[in-house]
């Protein structure tokens, strides 16, 4: 009786490993060709003042491939009289609801056509409008009840796109190989554009200058 359960007990033991083992070896093999093809953009920018580089963007300006937006809606609010964020960066069809947290009438309104010169009207605190941006650009947005209140939203055709931190770093991840135009994106100043060519598991560096 001892040596039929010992005899069933390795078997089984057996049967738990082997499984154990595929399980690991196909999570691995899986995590392997998540990673496989893909490159990183990495780099600085370099401005006179730290402050300048508040709100720069850095991003593709044309990836080979079509991106579907996000079902969950961007957010733009109003609070403290200011737009929240000041900046929005988003793929092309990308919903945002706008908000207003503050206990006054806000207005948003573009006089842009990359957001069709859009006008969501008035409205008080708790309320919501939405609005579906399909054309690529940028929509600077406004309150024409606060003219000192301004944002934009940078409509893109792909996802890879950073925000360059407080001490001017970035990095864009997950590029598949190819040859791209590399640009940044700044309120008041410019930079050249960049061209480089993503390899596979490769990290390329760039810099930029704010002028």
């Amino acid at each position: 009786m001892f040596s039929n359960n010992m005899r069933v007990y390795r078997k089984t033991f057996s049967i738990l490993f082997f499984a154990i083992f595929l399980v690991t070896a196909c999570t691995a093999h899986h995590a392997f060709a998540e990673e496989k093809g893909l490159g990183r953009i990495q780099g600085t920018v370099k401005a006179k003042k730290a402050k300048y580089l508040r709100n720069t963007l850095v991003y593709i300006e044309n990836v080979t491939n079509t991106f579907d937006p996000p079902k969950e809606h961007a957010v733009m609010d109003q609070k403290n009289m200011t737009f929240i964020p000041h900046v929005l960066p988003l793929i092309k069809g990308t919903t945002v609801d706008f908000l207003n947290s503050d206990m006054v009438q806000h207005n948003v309104y573009s006089p842009d056509a990359v957001a069709d010169n859009v006008n969501l009207g008035t409205w008080l605190k708790g309320e919501v409008r939405s609005f579906t941006f399909n054309k690529l650009g940028i929509a600077s947005m406004l309150c024409n009840v606060h003219v000192d209140m301004l944002a934009y939203v940078l409509v893109l055709q792909n996802p890879y796109f950073a925000r360059v931190n407080n001490d001017g770093n970035f990095s864009i991840t997950n590029l598949p190989e190819g040859k791209y135009i590399v640009k940044l994106w700044n309120e008041r100043y410019k930079a050249e554009n960049r061209q480089v060519e993503v390899k596979a598991n490769v990290s390329v560096t760039v810099e930029f200058e704010l002028k």
